[in-house]
Formats: structure tokens, C-alpha cells, sequence
């Protein structure tokens, strides 16, 4: 069999889509495809819309639960009201973080083997809408925060937003910054609850949630740079990470976390049923940490909600150390 190769063509992939000219010395890199669009109703603008602010990171929000349930107060109705209000809101905000930061890394969503598939990304939805509607959703956020609660929740909603908006402009390219930014998303979500609420937050509160929150997002990098063979087409700030330091930090905060929380439970000492309930989460605490980290090691934890959804087994762990912890608080 004869194969003619014509004198122009250099390769049998043919041109890129769209006619764009093949990279090549001095020539502009052609922009990556565009994601096939799903089929169905799924490939359908208003899923799309749906999907771009992404309502499964909602589940990220129940983290402002954490300081009413640590002080003990999540069956106050004066308490539990501001705290659902301050969930709502960092539901609205987030959603806005994530349609600002999809806008501007649509070029580098294209090349990743999942994010492509985002509808800003595989041009479901246009990027002037998304824009538009993370500006009205800043808005309602910020507004409802000081019309419907205290002020100072307003101050760590708005603090959140600012933080989250300079980390999609220019912070996620500065290795190290990048993660305690990501980790900065986690503790605000916890101090929101007791700030909404009244509550003071405890020293301990504080550290397990700061370094537990670092502990997810090293994790969720190191996942990254385990899947993704050119991880730098796709974050920036991987290629200045290895592995190895990625687990240095993983551990590290873990270690933090677990001690944090261990000096915590031994204050907290015996309830009144004479039960050291609070010393017993110590056990469900820790192996929650480390069935998180089989995943992690896997490199299967690119993104937190997915694992606790999905891991029945983390999920029971997870429900043991809560209720463990209720009996610690609610009898101490």
C-alpha cells in the first residue's frame, strides 16, 4: 500500500481545530479544543449554569458548623438562625469565587483532563454571563451579611471574598502563598460560624481548623501532581512543588492538627456521666485523618467533598468522631 505525504504536511494529525496554525519555533502555541459537549440535558445551558457554580462545594459550607457544635450551642435557635444565614451566604460567595476563577483559567481548564469539561471551559456557558453573575452574587452576599446578622460577619465574608479574589488573580502563581490561601478558605469558613453567632472561639478551635485545613489542600495538590504528568500546563505553582514536599507539608499539618486537638480533648477531661467522651474522639479524629490520607497517597483526593461523599468508610468514621465529640461537649 502507497501513502502519499503531500509537501505541506509534516504530520497525519492534520491542522488544529479551527484552522489555527500548528505551534512551532516563533509561531503562538494554538489554543486547546474546546471539551466535547455532554449530551442530553446535560449539555444544556441552564445545567451549565447550574454546574458553573458549582453547588456540590456547598458541602464545604457545613464547616460553619463546626464552632457552634464545639461550644456546644448548635441546638440554640438564637445561635443555630445567624449560623444557616452565615452558611447561605458563603454558598452565594463561593459560588462567585468560582465563576471568577473559572473565567480566568479557562485557557489552563482547556488542558486538564477534567476541568475541560467545566461549562465556562468548554464554552457552555460565556464568560461576560459568569462574570456578571459572580458580581451579583458578591453583592447579595456581602449585603444580606450586614442586613441580616452582625457586622462582623460582613467583615469575615468580605475578607474571604477578597482574599479568594487576589488568590484567582495573581496568588495561586506564588508557591506555598497558594496554600495557605486555599487554607485561609477552609478557617474562615469555621470562624464565620462563631462570628455569626456570638461565640468565642477557642485557641484550639483555631489551630485544628487552620492545620487541617492545610492538610486537605497539600493533599489535594500532591493529588494533582500525581495524575497530572504536565501539571504545569495546568497550576502553575505545581512545578515548583515535589512530592516529597507536598508530603512534608501534608504531614506537618496533620501532626499539628492531631496534637492541637489531643491537648484540646485532655483539657476538655470527663463528662458528668463520668465518661471521658471528649479523650475517645481522640481515636475516631485520628483514623478519619488517616483514612483521608489512603486517599491522599493514592492520589485520589483531588477534591475534598469528593472523597467524603464517595468514601462510606471515611463517612462512618466521620459520624462516630461527631457524635463522640456531641457527648464530650453536650455532657461536659
Amino acid at each position: 500500500m502507497t501513502v502519499t505525504v503531500h509537501p505541506q504536511t509534516t504530520s497525519s494529525a492534520g491542522p488544529p481545530a479551527g484552522g489555527a496554525p500548528r505551534a512551532g519555533a516563533g509561531s503562538v502555541p494554538a489554543r486547546p479544543p474546546l471539551a466535547p459537549r455532554l449530551a442530553g440535558w446535560r449539555g444544556t445551558f441552564a445545567w451549565g449554569l447550574v454546574r458553573a457554580v458549582r453547588p456540590r462545594q456547598w458541602v464545604k459550607n457545613v464547616l460553619v458548623l463546626a464552632a457552634p457544635l464545639a461550644a456546644g450551642e448548635i441546638f440554640n435557635p438564637d445561635v443555630m438562625g445567624p449560623t444557616a444565614v452565615a452558611f447561605v451566604l458563603f454558598c452565594l460567595a463561593a459560588s462567585a469565587v468560582y465563576l471568577v476563577n473559572d473565567t480566568i483559567d479557562v485557557e489552563e481548564d482547556r488542558r486538564h483532563p477534567r476541568k475541560r469539561f467545566r461549562p465556562i471551559a468548554a464554552g457552555v456557558v460565556p464568560r461576560w454571563l459568569a462574570v456578571v453573575l459572580a458580581a451579583v452574587l458578591f453583592t447579595v452576599a456581602l449585603v444580606a451579611a450586614v442586613l441580616l446578622t452582625r457586622p462582623e460577619l460582613a467583615w469575615v465574608l468580605g475578607g474571604y471574598v477578597v482574599i479568594q479574589l487576589a488568590y484567582c488573580v495573581f496568588l495561586k502563581n506564588q508557591p506555598v502563598i497558594d496554600l495557605a490561601v486555599v487554607a485561609s478558605g477552609f478557617l474562615l469558613r469555621g470562624i464565620a460560624g462563631g462570628v455569626a453567632a456570638g461565640l468565642l472561639l477557642s485557641q484550639w478551635f483555631l489551630l485544628v481548623a487552620a492545620f487541617g485545613s492545610l492538610f486537605m489542600v497539600a493533599g489535594k495538590r500532591y493529588s494533582e501532581l500525581v495524575l497530572i504528568g504536565d501539571a504545569a500546563a495546568t497550576r502553575k505553582t505545581l512545578k515548583e512543588y515535589s512530592a516529597s514536599y507536598l508530603r512534608f507539608v501534608w504531614s506537618l499539618s496533620a501532626g499539628v492538627a492531631v496534637t492541637a486537638y489531643c491537648l484540646w480533648a485532655f483539657e476538655m477531661g470527663r463528662t458528668q456521666d463520668g465518661v471521658p467522651w471528649s479523650t475517645i474522639s481522640i481515636a475516631p479524629f485520628v483514623m478519619a485523618i488517616l483514612r483521608y490520607a489512603v486517599d491522599v497517597d493514592k492520589g485520589a483526593a483531588g477534591a475534598p467533598e469528593e472523597i467524603v461523599l464517595r468514601d462510606r468508610v471515611l463517612l462512618f468514621i466521620g459520624v462516630t468522631w461527631v457524635v463522640t465529640l456531641s457527648l464530650g461537649v453536650f455532657n461536659a
